[in-house]
């Protein structure tokens, strides 16, 4: 007679370096959700994973419980092939701004629900919630509606989607047990699987700025969504992407939406524009609406420059309530009440510029949270000046900090001055993607 295991013995076969059953874990995340396992005995757990770990098949079965604590998404009925990207988080990441439309452009369905910033990371939804009268909270019947009519929808994760996951990071964020890549991965991937897009793209960031701070980190991260994506029947591939110094030259919210526009006005950025018709090559590509990348990038390439990229971006935001005119003029996003220049300290160029502090600036201005339930200032950023490799004399200006609030702006100026490092000679300019990796 099969006798389930108990939560305390669960917690002590982890602690102690164990491998679970997959019963086990579905009866811990089950339990979980239904209030049977306390908080403090999952925080237990969690931290039991972080120092131990979980093999490949116990994150397999972790994924698949956290997947099935909730409702799933059927994208079966919708046009075309169902596609989606999750990149785990930089600072001044706004590809999916840029990449979403442009996808939905080309005729692929892009269903993507998104999350909100934490710490030094941007939130997608955050940005678009700059946006005036933008709504990123969709019924499951909005959201499928949308998608099917448009082919392009972008909002917050419903409650009843995998809500292991929701109760689970909240947890990890305050007990140090984000840093975990079996937690990372069954985080992402059971809410990719939840919300049934057939082919997925994972742009996994590595430098100053994103979790994973070297690449062997990154590739492994990488690798071990795709192995779930892959046995849960999804198209998976991955590219690792540099997060050393910001993504463009803008880090908020709505100087990142403003930055967005321009890229899918054919201008923005050129890492930017990079980025997103790399990201967006191999999308296409996997989908089958390509012979090869480079064949893709040609057809994004036209979708950016004609207009119709842009035009889809338009169609997004006023289906979801927002105001259209902000794909014509920017200038109605909220603008900040003040501003202060960072200064170039000698003549020389830019050796490094680091991104996690640029992150921490940001945050400090009011772009970021600290806690889940921080309100954010929509208006607030650092937009800068200049980057890895450019040329700068002194009293020059590097950067801009922007905010609203009634802050005490001199903390922020030192902290931006010091995320620069000038020097005599002229580096390279750091590549944007490092790796690309398929099943």
């Amino acid at each position: 007679m099969h006798v389930r295991a108990s939560t305390y013995d669960i917690l002590a076969r982890k602690r102690d370096g164990g491998r679970h059953t997959p019963d086990e874990i579905r009866a811990l995340v089950e339990g979980y959700v239904a209030g049977e396992v306390a908080d403090y005995q999952m925080s237990a757990w969690l931290m039991a994973v972080c120092i131990n770990g979980l093999d490949a098949e116990e994150t397999l079965a972790l994924t698949a419980a956290m997947v099935e604590s909730g409702e799933t998404l059927d994208l079966s009925s919708l046009p075309g092939v169902t596609v989606d990207k999750h990149s785990t988080g930089g600072v001044g990441d706004k590809t999916t701004l840029v990449l979403a439309p442009l996808l939905a452009s080309a005729g692929l369905t892009v269903a993507k629900m998104s999350g909100r910033g934490l710490g030094i990371t941007g939130g997608t939804l955050d940005k678009l919630e700059s946006i005036p009268g933008f709504n990123v909270d969709l019924t499951k019947e909005q959201f499928l509606d949308q998608a099917q009519r448009i082919g392009c929808v972008i909002a917050g994760q419903t409650a009843d989607l995998v809500p292991a996951d929701k109760k689970m990071y909240a947890l990890r964020d305050v007990t140090a047990t984000v840093e975990s890549i079996p937690l990372i991965a069954a985080s992402v991937m059971s809410k990719k699987i939840a919300c049934g897009a057939s082919t997925i793209l994972l742009d996994v960031k590595v430098g100053s700025g994103a979790f994973m701070k070297d690449i062997q980190s990154a590739r492994e991260l990488a690798r071990t969504m795709i192995g779930i994506g892959e046995r849960a029947g999804r198209r998976t591939i991955a590219a690792i992407t540099g997060m050393d110094q910001p993504l463009g030259m803008a880090v908020g919210n709505a100087v990142e939406v403003a930055e967005a526009v321009e890229s899918l006005s054919g201008g923005g950025p050129p890492d930017v524009r990079d980025l997103c018709l790399e990201l967006g090559s191999m999308l296409v590509a996997a989908a089958g609406l390509a012979d090869s990348p480079s064949q893709a990038r040609k057809l994004l390439e036209r979708l950016l420059s004609s207009g119709a990229a842009l035009e889809k971006f338009r169609q997004v935001v006023s289906a979801q309530g927002g105001d259209p005119r902000v794909a014509d003029d920017p200038a109605i996003l909220p603008q900040a009440r003040s501003s202060a220049a960072v200064l170039a300290p000698a003549a020389g160029y830019v050796q490094s510029l680091d991104a996690g502090t640029i992150g921490r600036v940001a945050a400090m201005l009011g772009a970021g949270r600290q806690k889940k339930e921080d309100t954010v200032d929509r208006a607030a950023g650092v937009v800068l000046a200049k980057k890895v490799g450019d040329r700068v004399q002194p009293g020059e200006q590097l950067a801009k900090l922007l905010c609203s609030r009634d802050i005490e702006i001199q903390p922020a100026l030192r902290l931006a001055e010091s995320a620069f490092r000038i020097g005599p000679a002229a580096p390279s300019a750091p590549p944007l993607v490092l790796e690309t990796i398929a099943s």
